[in-house]
């Protein structure tokens, strides 16, 4: 199922949230919206890199939250949300929604990675950012277009992407296996304008408040050194 939008994006509320609205009436009480964040080692293989920019494609459901978290990490300049997968003709939301155009919602993430690598970027996207066991799916959002998968930009980023996903499977660090696909990257096409900085421009969305917020809370508890209060924000990296 894909998200469901009106001609206004703030009323976007896919099904399964009205479900659990209905169930919160009906019992007085909320359950968790995420699993529990995973506690994961760090990558043994990672990029070193003098460079004071480097690119990186992250894939892991809907693109509000994966952006949200990145945005809020040390050393991460900017954040797009995007489609990665398909071509220039098929990269737009309502095209893509249909879960026929090879894309996934996906994240652009410049960053300096000497400040933060690219394996430390791994380690808060299968750590926080979503949950790479699940096929094709993230929560309530499915199709192919929601699916785990990173977009190697570099030679090197594979090497580091495949050696972690066997790494993390070897340890068993996950209940269930990665599903992550990791891909040769062929083309980044940045989303609609109000698709970017969704989750900072509308906290209180519910979609944002039930999938996403909590995202952002245990990348701050997990990972504290490497959490930025004040996240970059694409339109201000536009200005």
């Amino acid at each position: 199922m894909a998200h469901g939008r009106s001609a206004y994006p703030l009323a976007r509320i896919p099904l399964i949230l009205a479900a659990a609205i209905t169930a919160i009436l009906a019992t007085g009480s909320l359950a968790p919206a995420q699993e529990p964040a995973m506690v994961i080692p760090p990558p043994t293989l990672d990029e070193k890199s003098s460079a004071s920019t480097e690119v990186a494609v992250f894939a892991g459901g809907c693109f509000w939250g994966v952006q949200g978290v990145f945005q809020h990490i040390k050393g991460v300049k900017n954040a797009v949300s995007g489609y990665a997968g398909g071509t220039a003709a098929t990269a737009d939301y309502e095209t893509v929604s249909g879960g026929k155009t090879g894309h996934a919602e996906s994240v652009e993430v410049t960053f300096d990675p000497r400040e933060v690598t690219y394996g430390q970027l791994l380690q808060v996207f299968f750590s926080v950012a979503h949950n790479p066991t699940q096929l094709n799916y993230q929560g309530p959002d499915h199709g192919t277009q929601y699916r785990s998968a990173l977009f190697a930009v570099t030679d090197q980023q594979k090497k580091v992407a495949d050696a972690y996903i066997a790494e993390l499977g070897k340890t068993g660090a996950f209940p269930s296996a990665i599903v992550t696909q990791v891909s040769p990257f062929k083309g980044f096409y940045a989303a609609e304008d109000y698709h970017q900085d969704f989750l900072t421009r509308n906290p209180t969305h519910p979609y944002i408040v039930y999938n996403d917020l909590p995202k952002i809370e245990n990348l701050r508890t997990l990972f504290p050194g490497a959490f930025r209060a004040n996240p970059v924000l694409v339109f201000k990296a536009k200005s």
